[in-house]
């Protein structure tokens, strides 16, 4: 005689089937997985890291052409993220990426593997500016020299910890005049390369914050005029320049899309437009490409790096100068 399973029987078994089922979708891989987003790196440009490790970690941290990768967990994809990029002189080739982390167990687990990185071209401009700003005077020189001392202080305040969530958005609703890594040429001599993202905003546009963070910095400097520098942590920056007026101050915490300040023509500038510059780690990135990465939301779990103690980030003294480029 056939037995016949209760109603109750039955919808438990097909429980534990589909239990069954999901864990194996999520079982941990037998190999070490790693993937960016794009998949092609180019010089100049952000882009996000996902790690796949073949146990189980309670953390995770890489270094990449001598600069550190911080990493945290996202829950739907089960895998660990990073935002990172290559720097805008970075010849083409293959750079050996190191990844450490710690099991659940506390014991340590290494893995390395290269990422190739591929070359993108730029455009030339020739812009014409007042003679101070591409010749300045002793006075204007030394002037110069005590904001390259400030803003090297400012770079090193990063926080230890993630404060930027899910994408980052544009600052203002204006269309772009001036792509990033653009060869600069004022009054016919190449002077530096561009790098920053430039867009046509009237004077007294609203600029919003791209992501959250808190402001390192909100003051007029020579070339940069009215600046503002927001924070997202881990060496990630985001600066906004030649602003006609401030709406945040120093040491504020911001949000995505609050109000940082208004446009102008302040600094070295050809007329009012909105410089927005993205700087990680010491070094920029095209904003244009970081606003288009997808990436994971807020409730990402996120977790320091192996062994780290919370403390200010020291984010690069390379380059301290070429927030002074635009």
């Amino acid at each position: 005689m056939r037995r016949l399973f209760p109603a109750a029987a039955l919808c438990a078994v097909l429980l534990l089937q589909c239990l069954s089922a999901a864990q194996e979708s999520k079982a941990v891989p037998t190999a070490w997985q790693v993937r960016t987003d794009p998949i092609t790196l180019v010089n100049g440009a952000p882009a996000v890291l996902y790690v796949t490790a073949p146990v189980a970690l309670r953390a995770l941290s890489g270094s990449w052409m001598g600069r550190k990768i911080f990493f945290a967990f996202d829950n739907a994809t089960s895998s660990w993220y990073a935002l990172f990029g290559v720097q805008l002189n970075a010849a083409p080739g293959k750079y050996p990426l190191t990844l450490e982390g710690r099991t659940d167990t506390g014991s340590p687990v290494s893995f390395q593997q290269d990422l190739e990185v591929a070359s993108q071209p730029y455009a030339s401009v020739e812009l014409k500016v007042q003679h101070k700003f591409t010749a300045p005077n002793r006075r204007l020189l030394k002037r110069i020299k005590k904001e390259e001392i400030l803003k090297h202080h400012v770079f090193a305040e990063s926080s230890a910890t993630q404060e930027w969530h899910g994408d980052f958005t544009a600052p203002v609703s204006e269309p772009i005049t001036e792509a990033f890594g653009i060869r600069r040429v004022f009054n016919g001599e190449l002077k530096t390369e561009h790098q920053g993202l430039d867009y046509h905003a009237a004077r007294g546009t609203r600029v919003v914050a791209a992501n959250s963070g808190t402001v390192l910095l909100a003051r007029r400097l020579f070339f940069e005029g009215n600046c503002v520098v927001v924070d997202h942590g881990q060496g990630l920056m985001t600066l906004y320049m030649h602003l006609s007026k401030f709406k945040v101050r120093k040491g504020q915490r911001v949000r995505r899309g609050q109000l940082l300040g208004l446009s102008g023509a302040t600094g070295r500038a050809t007329g009012p437009h909105l410089h927005l510059a993205v700087r990680w780690e010491g070094i920029y990135l095209d904003p244009a490409k970081l606003l288009k990465l997808d990436l994971p939301p807020s409730q990402a779990v996120h977790s320091a790096a192996a062994g780290a103690k919370p403390e200010a980030l020291k984010s690069g003294e390379a380059q301290d100068h070429a927030m002074s480029q635009d």
